[in-house]
């Protein structure tokens, strides 16, 4: 079946993974495939700015997280997506389900892990990763000169937020996540994504997001990786972009000159421009 979307049909695939994720495609079956993973409190509807540089030669593949979106939200086991590690086994059961290869991955804040997961369990599945404002860990170590942007006290302050009153926390934080004030219709469309997850749902996620230290990984990932960060972001100092690019080998850091921690929703031309500009040849 297929459904309309804002630039061009999208075909809603078959299968158990692909039905209980809602995934979805766009573009020719034979081109070269992006898969799309989007950030915490979205949806696949967040990549809808950057589709139309991609459809004409890729196979743009999207889904919801588990739990997020128009997913099978009844299957959602909290148990079982207490850590990303479920979330990164979605990724690879969608490119077993639909016999995906030489993937091109593209993730948006907290599936930017989950996405270096997936590439370090199955290597040879993906061509490249893309990393759209990633963390591989919030808080700050100074043990090690690490500062993630955040202190234990931050986060204490942010769990008793969520703990209070998730939708007043969502209605606070989103235009501040988003961080275009002179564009407030972008944070009012983060906002009311937020306000359409379960609170418990959102919470699992936002904890495990916020206190994962997921540096260990780095120094595992053999896949070409691009590093793409916002001038200047809330939850992502430029100082994170650098390590990341420090701890995995090969990699290229883009810098934005958009700002906030959304560029693909605040400044889809600019990040498609630079998704595209760093593909590798094929």
């Amino acid at each position: 079946m297929s459904v309309e979307s804002a630039t061009e049909p999208v075909e809603v695939l078959p299968g158990p993974v692909a039905q209980r994720l809602h995934v979805t495609s766009t573009g020719d079956p034979d081109r070269p495939v992006l898969l799309l993973a989007h950030g915490f409190g979205c949806d696949q509807g967040m990549w809808d700015g950057v589709l139309p540089d991609f459809g004409a030669d890729h196979r743009v593949v999207r889904y919801d997280l588990m739990g997020y979106g128009r997913s099978d939200v009844a299957a959602y086991d909290p148990e079982h997506y207490s850590t990303l590690d479920a979330h990164a086994a979605d990724i690879l059961a969608i490119c077993a389900e639909l016999d995906l290869h030489d993937v091109t991955l593209v993730a948006h804040s907290v599936s930017t892990m989950m996405a270096l997961l997936a590439a370090v369990r199955e290597p040879g599945r993906f061509r490249q990763v893309v990393l759209v404002a990633a963390s591989p860990y919030f808080l700050e170590d100074p043990a090690t000169g690490y500062d993630g942007g955040f202190s234990a006290a931050d986060m204490a302050e942010v769990a008793g937020a969520l703990d209070s009153n998730y939708f007043t926390w969502a209605e606070a934080m989103a235009p501040v996540i988003m961080g275009t004030p002179d564009a407030p219709e972008h944070g009012e469309r983060l906002t009311a994504s937020f306000c359409r997850v379960d609170p418990d749902v959102a919470r699992q996620l936002l904890v495990v997001m916020f206190t994962t230290d997921f540096r260990p990984l780095l120094p595992r990932v053999t896949t070409p990786t691009v590093v793409v960060q916002s001038r200047a972001d809330a939850l992502v100092p430029p100082s994170v972009g650098e390590h990341l690019h420090a701890h995995l080998a090969g990699s290229t850091l883009v810098q934005l000159e958009a700002v906030g921690h959304c560029p693909h929703i605040s400044a889809p031309e600019e990040t498609a421009a630079a998704i595209r500009a760093h593909l590798l040849p094929r």
